[in-house]
């Protein structure tokens, strides 16, 4: 039986998101939201945009996983299930208020019969509150042995595909299958889900593009999102084929978690570098903003749960295991390493480590002994095989060069060890080594550090000072929060020899003391803790779902949400031209490009259809219709030359025209530019060093733009820049400003703003004062005039029933009340005004010929 999201790949993996049907639910919580129907696509007309929350006050938390914390087994023909203690995602349960429900969704680790699922399904929900999703066998094994474990995984850990054997390379039907198993889990999440009080957690990299299918569905859906892998820098991360796609579905998270800030800082670069995002700290947090919402970035790196390894301990001493061990290697110093088999774990870089150590220090001669436990690999990754073979032949060399009767100085271990086992292998070890070439966290050196201080409250916690030393990778998720460890770079062979060599023959006061240092921070920093942080702050970033006005926007996983005022709102022409047609002073202020001209037109001379609007415009004795650009007089007089009427500001209003009859005005304070001979030469130097940056001088200002740098370097340029060109003009009297991609020297007083109150003042004086304004841009500069026409309200320079139309170009976040979505539609606005004026006037000359 295969699933009907299945038979459709190629439609998800194109974008072409079915309209699903409604299954049967098994939940009695579930409610119907109220909502507004989304315009956008027909698979929107399912999105949630409830403008007010529900009346159920108790939050709940669905944990979507891919693997649920569950345990199956089949005996005698039935299916038993059990929790599996050791999950992450039963533990992080610590940190969560006790009376949240919490409910899972995710996959089993084995196959079930498609006549037993719905059987197996009911079990799980009433006896687990765990929601299964099935996948059929051909699409889990695409899924996950292939995009998950040969793709994501790989790239993940810095290992690009250089050719087919090394990594593989990308295959579209391997991602088509990523996204129809996503799709699977998201419709496992629509069943049980309530939009209004439930949060949603996503974990890891197998679940990444579930959050476009949430959002999509949901716009209001409180949801955070953690990865337990490495994020690799922007260099490695955009190879991926599909890099935007993962990236912009991300990003419809509220909360994207990660281990360490390197992590989250090459997240970041390529939000950046792909898309043009830069992120703020505010007291502490860290947001991007993203089309009106605060996506907020977590770095917290997981912790163990505290009781489940107290637990284990018991248990092992209960067994008499550490005795058993303690008997076997009396005599010996042991170091211990425990790995997944995989290739990035660098278990035969520390076998080569250990080597060296006994080639360069004879003493540890039938002394040392590394024991190295394998851990079964998680799925069939790639070059398995050749990296055990390797292992085996370095231990087989190793033990034939070293070894000694009754003693081999390497111990493999490559079967199934119990926790109870390891527990007590942890307890007797000198040492435990970790040297993963790449690895997202790696709790063993917790778990070491917890089972050497011994069990609390025994009689072994108060025999004296507990030590423990720890040789760790330095590319390992834990490092950073282990400052006692001794750290390496696995890769130097020697470097590693050496570490080890330190730690096993370091004295007891240093070894005690490094292990105080770490259980206080282990102990304290458990996986309750790092789950009770993390809602937290997805309580925090939600807290304002409800306050805005919500739109889905865009296909495929091009879609976001627009987050917006619940105040801002389409600009209605109809409403504007009745307005307009009653008023009898009206002014209208138009920015220039992307406004009348579209940013990524290459002619930019107005073209003659708006020519020709502007002079209806102008013809029309009650308007007052003014270009307001940052462009120069020059091109903007050559320009606008056949409107005879128009009034120009240009550069931002240093200068200003009423007509082309009439002459430039200059409103800045100061006519005195000897302040560019100190800029330019600043300005001049970052170019040179800057590849991708140019100068733009205007008449009143200088221009420093790197639209075209790298985007890192260049931003790093400009608040060099800017620190640089504020502390030589401290005693000028100019303003320095950054904006998007330019750092700009411009008179002080000089703004749109300043120009448009300028405007409205002398209409005022000319006894005209304005009843109607229109004012439309689209970039930071226009922002200035949204404010003072605001402000012009107050301070009464308008009409005391004015009325006031700010509108920015794009739905964003604005102080204009009011947008329109592109150039097209403000051509067709002021085209609405301009006939609305010959209306008028034709009008008023048939009256005055009948009268």
């Amino acid at each position: 039986m295969i699933s009907r999201s299945y038979t459709n790949l190629l439609d998800l993996a194109s974008g072409n998101f079915p309209v699903m049907g409604r299954e049967r639910r098994r939940l009695p919580r579930v409610m119907t939201v109220p909502g507004n129907v989304s315009e956008f696509d027909e698979d929107q007309a399912y999105s949630v945009s409830s403008d007010n929350p529900s009346s159920i006050s108790t939050d709940r938390m669905i944990i979507v996983a891919n693997r649920l914390p569950l345990k199956a087994e089949r005996r005698n023909g039935s299916w038993n299930f059990s929790w599996n203690q050791d999950s992450l995602y039963l533990q992080l349960k610590d940190g969560l208020p006790e009376d949240m429900e919490v409910l899972y969704v995710g996959s089993l680790d084995v196959d079930v019969d498609p006549y037993e699922q719905d059987d197996v399904a009911q079990i799980l929900l009433d006896g687990f509150k765990c929601v299964p999703t099935f996948l059929p066998p051909d699409l889990q094994s695409k899924f996950y042995d292939g995009f998950c474990k040969r793709q994501l995984w790989p790239l993940f850990h810095y290992m690009l595909p250089f050719s087919a054997d090394h990594g593989g390379r990308f295959e579209r039907s391997l991602w088509e299958a990523y996204v129809a198993a996503n799709k699977l889990f998201f419709q496992k999440v629509i069943e049980v889900i309530n939009p209004d009080d439930d949060y949603v957690w996503v974990h890891d990299y197998h679940l990444m593009v579930l959050p476009t299918f949430l959002r999509r569905r949901f716009n209001r859906i409180r949801m955070g999102f953690f990865l337990h892998s490495p994020f690799p820098s922007s260099e490695i991360y955009r190879s991926l084929p599909v890099r935007e796609e993962i990236l912009k579905a991300l990003l419809n998270s509220d909360l994207i978690g990660f281990h360490t800030f390197d992590y989250a800082r090459h997240f970041l670069a390529c939000c950046s570098r792909m898309f043009g995002l830069e992120y703020q700290s505010r007291r502490g947090y860290i947001g991007l903003e993203y089309f009106g919402r605060t996506v907020g970035i977590k770095i917290m790196p997981v912790g163990i749960n505290m009781s489940r390894i107290q637990s284990v301990m018991r248990l092992s001493e209960d067994e008499g295991r550490v005795r058993e061990l303690k008997k076997r290697f009396e005599g010996r110093t042991l170091l211990l390493g425990i790995d997944d088999m995989d290739i990035f774990k660098g278990i035969n870089l520390k076998l080569l480590a250990m080597e060296q150590m006994l080639k360069l220090h004879s003493k540890w001669r039938g002394k040392a002994v590394l024991v190295q436990i394998v851990n079964p690999a998680w799925g069939n990754g790639i070059n398995m095989a050749e990296t055990c073979a390797e292992i085996q032949e370095s231990c087989r060399r190793i033990n034939e060069e070293f070894g000694e009767p009754g003693y081999q100085p390497i111990v493999y271990i490559d079967t199934p060890v119990p926790i109870s086992e390891k527990v007590a292998y942890y307890n007797i070890a000198e040492c435990v080594v970790v040297t993963a070439v790449r690895d997202g966290m790696n709790l063993t050196p917790y778990e070491y550090i917890v089972c050497r201080h011994g069990l609390l409250g025994s009689e072994s916690d108060l025999c004296g000072p507990k030590k423990s030393m720890l040789v760790a990778s330095e590319f390992i998720g834990c490092s950073p929060s282990l400052s006692g460890a001794l750290r390496v770079n696995p890769w130097n062979v020697e470097a590693t020899a050496e570490a080890l060599n330190e730690a096993i023959s370091m004295g007891d006061p240093e070894k005690q003391m490094r292990h105080e240092k770490h259980f206080r921070y282990v102990s304290t920093h458990d996986v309750g803790y790092w789950s009770r942080s993390f809602l937290q702050d997805l309580e925090r970033i939600c807290a304002d779902h409800f306050k805005k006005r919500c739109w889905g926007m865009g296909i495929s996983f091009g879609f976001r949400v627009v987050a917006l005022d619940p105040n801002f709102r389409k600009l209605s022409i109809p409403c504007i031209v009745s307005d307009y047609k009653r008023a009898k002073s009206r002014a209208i202020l138009l920015d220039y490009d992307g406004t009348l001209m579209p940013q990524n037109s290459i002619n930019k001379a107005p073209s003659g259809e708006v020519i020709n609007i502007l002079n209806a415009l102008c013809s029309d004795p009650k308007n007052t219709i003014f270009i307001v650009s940052g462009r120069g007089r020059d091109s903007l007089d050559k320009w606008f030359s056949p409107c005879k009427n128009l009034g120009i500001a240009a550069e931002h209003g240093y200068f200003l025209r009423w007509s082309q009859n009439g002459e430039w005005e200059t409103c800045g304070q100061s006519t005195d530019f000897g302040w560019m001979q100190i800029v330019e030469p600043v300005m001049n130097q970052y170019t040179e060093s800057t590849d991708g940056s140019a100068v733009e001088t205007k008449e009143s200002a200088l221009v420093w733009q790197y639209r075209d740098a790298d985007p890192v370097f260049g931003s790093l340029q400009a608040k060099e820049m800017l620190e640089h060109l504020e502390s030589v003009l401290a005693n000028e009297p100019v303003a320095v400003k950054s904006g998007h991609y330019i750092v700009e020297v411009k008179p002080q007083g000089v703004s749109k703003g300043s120009v448009a109150e300028k405007i409205f003042t002398s209409m005022a004086e000319k006894g005209k004062p304005v009843d109607f304004v229109l004012c439309i841009g689209d970039d930071r500069s226009d922002e200035d005039m949204f404010e003072a026409i605001g402000n012009a309200m107050s301070k009464r320079i308008l009409s005391e029933n004015a009325l006031v139309f700010a509108c920015t170009v794009g739905q964003k976040p604005s102080k204009a009340k009011y947008y329109v979505d592109d150039t097209s539609e403000v051509t067709s606005m002021i085209e609405s005004l301009a006939e609305a004026s010959d209306t008028a006037s034709f009008s008023m000359t048939e009256l005055e010929g009948a009268l």
